[in-house]
């Protein structure tokens, strides 16, 4: 990723300022049960098991829309349409996969121990039961699953945030670690954190534009172009 020159400070105080979305009774349900099983209190591990669940949707996405498309390879409009769902759901999925790999250089770094929800016992039934969730969402209803997966990143938009602002040491450490600086180059562990919470609402944003609410769209100084 390329050096940034948005705000991110600014950013992340216009996220803490804006309330999370009135989500649905299916996501409310989600982030509950998530909180239950990690505490209500945001730390390394629990944004760890937050990213391994985060790509699920866009790989889910990814193989319904080829399955379509080669059914329907004759429709012009319908495969530039599925061909843009699928360059998007890929960039986000990368993008989700490099969070993850950055919480994990973080806390190896650290020399934090990771909490035990993230043993292979529960990770991988807790991972398994997330990919039939998505599948079987987003076969039945494409815009249903882009709409859960916005519900889902606006959520992890003010958990990042929430993050930074919960602990002011990161203010003061300094990005080590190849991925880290491979990711942009980033006065403080702080700043960084503040990326990833926009990387979250570019992926917020991009699933609304997918399931046509453009109205719910937040814009911003620096933001991507639109698909």
């Amino acid at each position: 990723m390329a050096t940034n020159p948005i705000d991110l400070k600014k950013e992340q105080l216009a996220t803490l300022a804006r309330p999370g979305l009135n989500y649905s009774l299916p996501a409310r349900m989600f982030f509950r049960a998530f909180d239950l099983l990690t505490g209500s209190r945001t730390t390394l591990s629990k944004l760890k098991l937050l990213e391994l669940l985060a790509a699920i949707p866009y790989r889910a996405w990814e193989i319904r829309e080829y399955q379509k498309l080669t059914r329907s390879f004759a429709d012009g409009e319908r495969m530039r349409q599925g061909l843009r769902l699928v360059s998007g759901a890929r960039n986000a999925q990368d993008n989700e996969y490099r969070h993850l790999l950055l919480l994990h250089e973080k806390i190896t770094v650290d020399q934090h121990r990771q909490s035990w929800f993230l043993c292979p016992a529960l990770v991988r039934p807790m991972v398994l039961f997330y990919r039939l969730f998505a599948w079987i969402l987003a076969k039945f209803s494409l815009r249903g699953s882009i709409f859960f997966n916005a519900e889902f990143e606006d959520h992890a938009e003010h958990v990042y945030a929430e993050f930074v602002r919960e602990h002011p040491e990161l203010e003061g450490q300094l990005v080590a670690g190849p991925l880290a600086q491979a990711y942009g180059e980033f006065a403080s562990w702080a700043e960084l954190f503040r990326r990833v919470s926009l990387d979250e609402r570019d992926h917020r944003n991009s699933s609304f534009y997918f399931c046509g609410r453009f109205h719910d769209i937040i814009s911003y100084n620096g933001m991507p172009e639109s698909h």
